[in-house]
């Protein structure tokens, strides 16, 4: 099953190997269309944040490679491009823990993510104006060093620096972790604004599979390193097994991982 729409990514059967010696990822294919939001979903360990990293370059940081497969950016390998050539061409990673420089102030910090521009002051501020307006908060705060503002702003400034570059695609990953429901509410809906007003496509690595496919369009699910499951996020939200085993329910109520067989688990996966 394929995802609709023209794809501006395209994953093929890829495999990943941290330290010449641990398979990580084991033959993960996937697409995401121009245009719209595809979740990665799955548990701790899962491969989300190795997949991310595959489709950004930054798995030799981690001494990690690609040895299977390839990615693919509008019909173009770029396996061999460095981390910044792909921001150039507009992919840009937001990586998980928010990771500011703590030191900056927050306008400082967005400032950042057009280093690689090259359309002058006046384009660079007209961006700078946009963010603000989708994260009014990050301009109530903009002079404040990012070290003291809270867990959320510092997300939505993480992901303002990222779109301070321009980005056709954003790699989000956990953008939900450590924050409170409310401001998860908050920052899917932005990128959800983000993605109709902007048309900016995002790629989202994500253990909270409730939020993440109420705004995304569609969504693949991993276990150890292998798509299980993949569909439009409507159809996995209505998904039995979906809904026992990372919504928390079934059709007999709230069941907890612990109650169920883990070989059954596997089972209805595979069949």
């Amino acid at each position: 099953m394929n995802a609709p729409n023209t794809a501006f990514l395209n994953v093929n059967n890829i495999e990943v190997i941290y330290n010449h010696v641990i398979l990580v990822l084991k033959g993960v294919s996937f697409s995401v269309p121009e245009g719209r939001i595809v979740a990665l979903l799955g548990g701790n360990g899962a491969g989300k944040t190795t997949t991310l990293r595959a489709v950004s370059n930054l798995l030799h940081g981690e001494r990690g490679e690609v040895t299977k497969g390839s990615v693919e950016l509008k019909g173009e390998r770029v396996e061999a491009l460095t981390p910044g050539d792909l921001v150039r061409r507009g992919v840009v990673q937001v990586m998980e823990g928010r990771h500011c420089f703590g030191h900056l102030t927050i306008e400082e910090n967005l400032l950042t993510g057009a280093y690689t521009r090259t359309d002058g002051k006046a384009a660079v501020q007209e961006t700078l104006d946009k963010v603000y307006d989708f994260f009014p908060r990050l301009k109530t705060r903009r002079t404040s060093q990012a070290a003291y503002t809270s867990g959320g702003e510092q997300q939505m400034c993480a992901i303002g620096r990222a779109l301070m570059a321009k980005p056709k695609l954003v790699l989000l990953d956990e953008p939900s972790m450590g924050l409170a429901p409310q401001i998860v509410e908050e920052v899917f809906s932005i990128v959800k604004q983000l993605n109709e007003k902007e048309g900016t496509t995002f790629l989202l690595a994500e253990q909270n599979t409730s939020i993440a496919l109420r705004y995304a369009d569609f969504g693949y699910i991993l276990e150890n390193g292998r798509v299980v499951m993949e569909g439009a996020a409507a159809d996995l939200r209505d998904n039995e097994d979906v809904k026992e085993f990372y919504l928390g329910l079934s059709s007999a109520g709230r069941k907890s991982f612990r109650e169920v067989k883990h070989y059954r688990r596997r089972k209805r996966w595979l069949s």
